[in-house]
């Protein structure tokens, strides 16, 4: 009887730490946008498993209604995870509807470079009383 370690590759790791984000508004895009439409720069330093600077943007929408919006975001992570240099990218999908609010991070496939090529997961965030920030990345590698 043989017994065999699943591979590496096929194991899930979990990453957490605080980030710091600052959100800069951008002008308007010439013949793009449309009302209640928001354009943001995004620069954000992540700490702990991953330790890595982000830089995107991020496109938004406020609703005549209440606590009811939408975004999308794209943004560029370069630094360590576990120890592991190189960058890869993050595409973001929020909503809030009415106040409650779902968001979804995914890291694009194929997007990491370097020693994070293979580079598979998704970010969970939180934001505390008081504004800050955390983060939980699930990912795997080959």
């Amino acid at each position: 009887m043989s017994t065999r370690r699943p591979e590496a590759s096929n194991r899930s790791r979990i990453v957490r730490g605080p980030f710091e984000v600052k959100l800069q508004p951008q002008p308007e895009a010439e013949n793009v946008g449309f009302p209640g439409q928001g354009r943001l720069a995004l620069d954000k330093v992540f700490h702990g498993g991953l330790e890595a600077t982000a830089r995107g943007q991020m496109l938004s929408f406020r609703s005549p209604v209440d606590g009811s919006a939408g975004d999308v975001a794209m943004e560029r992570v370069t630094g360590t995870l576990e120890g592991r240099q190189g960058s890869f990218v993050l595409q973001h999908s929020g909503l809030m509807d009415r106040g409650t609010r779902s968001l979804s991070i995914t890291v694009v496939p194929d997007s990491g470079t370097d020693a994070l090529t293979g580079l598979r997961g998704s970010m969970s965030i939180e934001i505390a009383e008081g504004g800050a920030h955390s983060y939980e990345l699930e990912y795997t590698l080959p």
